[in-house]
């Protein structure tokens, strides 16, 4: 399924889950701690810290058949901070505004953390 679709008394309201990787994407980046995206390379084993034009690619929609999101996270985070504390963060800020966003709720929210940078 690309798409989930909800019905409303004034018709279907069909939703990319592009849409809302993009949406989901720009929330995480906003948080405090996250660096950015991450591709990770599964030959090399390599992750990759992607450009703001491809958030995309870190994060894994998939909609369940009860019609609820899990969304998996590939991040970098910043070097020095609570890795706990930046993901609890994440988490609340992602499920408040994306159920706030496509009116879908929220049923898992996976992070996976690929690297550390240290920012200037």
């Amino acid at each position: 399924m690309k798409s989930t679709s909800i019905n409303t008394h004034m018709g279907d309201i069909h939703i990319d889950k592009e849409v809302i990787a993009q949406y989901a994407g720009a929330v995480a980046v906003e948080c405090f701690g996250i660096v950015g995206m991450a591709n990770v390379n599964m030959r090399e084993g390599l992750a990759k810290l992607l450009k703001p034009d491809s958030l995309t690619r870190g994060i894994n929609v998939v909609i369940n058949p009860s019609g609820k999101l899990r969304l998996d996270f590939h991040v970098i985070v910043s070097y020095g901070v609570s890795i706990a504390a930046v993901c609890d963060n994440l988490i609340d800020n992602v499920k408040y505004k994306v159920e706030e966003f496509t009116g879908m709720g929220i049923d898992k929210i996976n992070i996976y953390v690929e690297g550390v940078r240290v920012i200037d």
